[in-house]
């Protein structure tokens, strides 16, 4: 396994450990977790595009592992009152629309690529959640909830606008 795949695995390992945090109120810790496994995305990508060490493996893995990552710590926070849960089930229902026609057009050979508001949707999401983070650890400072919250509400349009985006251009999968 190269190094792309490690680091995306380990994405994926931190997860049970970021829980475990956030349920035991260690904001902080939490935080950190959240930051560094963010920091593995940005870097398996750079690492296996500089070193043509793309795999698979990675293809499919590497966004997995992101939805794991931010899922995980959307489904926390609705639990606590910090996201709202129809927030979630908007998320929940583009990330379910998406895959599902991406198998449908891999049945059919077709690939439907990511596209770049798709990648903006992830990065508000990846911005937002440790934002809203901090506010649990600096609850008194309004201009970082303010801005987890704007994060969180403009992550929620990007999803929307991805989803409405992938939907149309890829409307030919549903007449297959």
């Amino acid at each position: 396994m190269n190094l792309p795949n490690k680091l995306t695995v380990a994405r994926v390992i931190a997860v049970p450990f970021f829980i475990f945090c956030y349920i035991k109120g260690y904001a902080l810790a939490a935080f950190l977790l959240f930051i560094a496994a963010s920091l593995t995305d940005m870097l398996d990508g750079q690492i296996a595009r500089k070193y043509n060490l793309i795999t698979n493996f990675g293809k499919i893995m590497d966004p997995l592992a992101d939805k794991i990552l931010v899922y995980s710590a959307f489904c926390m926070m609705v639990e606590d009152g910090t996201v709202p849960g129809f927030m979630l089930i908007i998320i929940l229902a583009r990330e379910f629309a998406v895959a599902g026609m991406r198998t449908v057009a891999a049945s059919e050979g077709i690939v439907v690529a990511a596209g770049m508001s798709g990648k903006i949707k992830t990065v508000l999401q990846m911005i937002a959640v440790p934002l809203l983070l901090l506010v649990g650890v600096l609850p008194d400072v309004r201009i970082l909830s303010l801005a987890a919250q704007g994060f969180l509400w403009a992550s929620l349009v990007m999803t929307i606008v991805s989803g409405a985006e992938y939907i149309y251009q890829n409307r030919n999968v549903f007449s297959m």
